[in-house]
């Protein structure tokens, strides 16, 4: 038989289990396939694509090639998008709005690029690849805690 003190130790570890487990589980973000089937590539609204969705600290920014991205249509899974033709650069504001290429914060060039949201705030996210950037290939997100 427990003794009043032991059951209540008992009881404190358990919920200190329970809770450290929640926070695990809370802190696996959702993956987010850029431009869903459609990939990234050139033609594709990415706007659009943003409209309705939610992004948190944690999630993932998965970026495919459309082909893959239509034969396997799933949004857990990374993909290679042709390397050769795209890729991802991180930048700010300015450089966003002006296709800017000089002042970067991150460039993914090996055609298969999971970007985990790290903080809160505005991100953005260009093509680099000729004038990709220029004719729409960008991406702009607000991530929440």
């Amino acid at each position: 038989m427990l003794h009043q003190g032991s059951w209540f130790s008992s009881l404190m570890i358990l919920s200190a289990i329970f809770s450290l487990t929640s926070l695990m589980l809370k802190s696996e973000g959702a993956n987010h396939t850029v431009g869903d089937s459609s990939g990234w590539e050139l033609l594709t609204n990415y706007t659009n694509w943003t409209q309705g969705r939610e992004f948190h600290v944690g999630d993932v920014l998965v970026f495919s090639n459309s082909i893959l991205a239509k034969i396997c249509h799933s949004s857990s899974t990374v993909f290679n998008y042709n390397k050769d033709q795209h890729n991802v650069m991180q930048v700010n504001s300015t450089a966003y709005a002006d296709c800017g290429r000089d002042n970067y914060i991150s460039l993914f060039t090996n055609g298969n690029d999971s970007i985990i949201i790290s903080e809160a705030g505005e991100h953005w996210f260009i093509c680099a690849m000729y004038d990709h950037c220029e004719n729409g290939q960008k991406l702009s997100i607000n991530a929440t805690l």
